[in-house]
């Protein structure tokens, strides 16, 4: 894809600036919109038309952030995203027209980083990508000792064999392993780990997940828990210290436990 280097990339800032970003839409109008301000603000931008093509870039290189859409032709964007968070730590952003709780939920659980919806201004785009960037070099750096969550009743803190780490981006294991969380995982975990030992409520999981609880549906909690262990499990080898209360809600064993 030719690189526009006529227009006035002083004028348009550098927020951007050597971020490697692909953005895989099927509109070619809207895609070559997107790809021009991306690359008006220094990103090193792919347009691409479709997730199979995705998966064939990835094949030789890497990006940092790829931009979705969700309705594409072939494999759409939410199968994608999860796919896509199980092999790799890039960022990613879905910018799509459904606009739904349910559909954001969706999306955030699948692995999403961002989920943004149309009609989008460009200079909004280009500002939540901007802070994905930094974010991610924050949670990819090598994270100093991390102050652990409050003790479990007895004085053990449940850091001790399993710790949230990055500013609980990083999941940690008694073994040395570790897994980076998508944002609902790491809402999930970081309400467990501030009550090691004590029961959760679905209702207040749910409220830390979703801005309108009521929009929830509470199937995805019990999804979003699976996906957490399988992953976890594939990552670490180790099993999740996460205990299922039939009718009550979740519980992180602690270390006592």
């Amino acid at each position: 894809m030719e690189t526009k280097q006529d227009l006035p990339l002083a004028d348009a800032g550098r927020q951007l600036q050597g971020v490697r970003t692909w953005v895989v839409e099927d509109d070619p109008e809207w895609r070559a919109l997107v790809v021009d301000e991306l690359e008006r603000h220094g990103a090193v931008v792919r347009g691409i038309d479709s997730v199979e093509a995705l998966y064939r870039e990835l094949a030789v290189d890497r990006c940092d952030i790829v931009v979705l859409d969700i309705v594409l032709p072939g494999e759409d964007g939410l199968s994608a995203t999860s796919h896509l968070r199980r092999i790799d730590d890039m960022g990613i952003a879905l910018v799509t027209g459904r606009s739904s709780a349910a559909d954001m939920a969706h999306g955030l659980s699948a692995g999403a980083d961002l989920y943004l919806t149309k009609p989008l201004e460009l200079p909004v785009l280009v500002a939540a990508l901007h802070s994905l960037h930094r974010r991610l070099a924050s949670r990819r750096a090598d994270p100093p000792a991390q102050a652990r969550e409050p003790a479990a009743a007895g004085g053990r803190d449940a850091g001790e064999d399993w710790s949230l780490r990055a500013g609980g981006w990083e999941l940690w294991a008694p073994n040395g392993r570790s897994l980076l969380l998508t944002v609902a995982e790491r809402v999930l975990l970081q309400e467990l780990f501030s009550a090691p030992g004590t029961p959760l409520g679905r209702e207040r999981l749910i409220a830390a997940l979703s801005p309108t609880p009521r929009d929830f549906d509470p199937h995805r909690l019990e999804v979003l828990v699976h996906r957490l262990r399988t992953r976890v499990r594939t990552a670490t080898g180790l099993t999740l210290p996460v205990r299922t209360l039939r009718g009550a809600g979740y519980l992180l064993v602690s270390a006592q436990s």
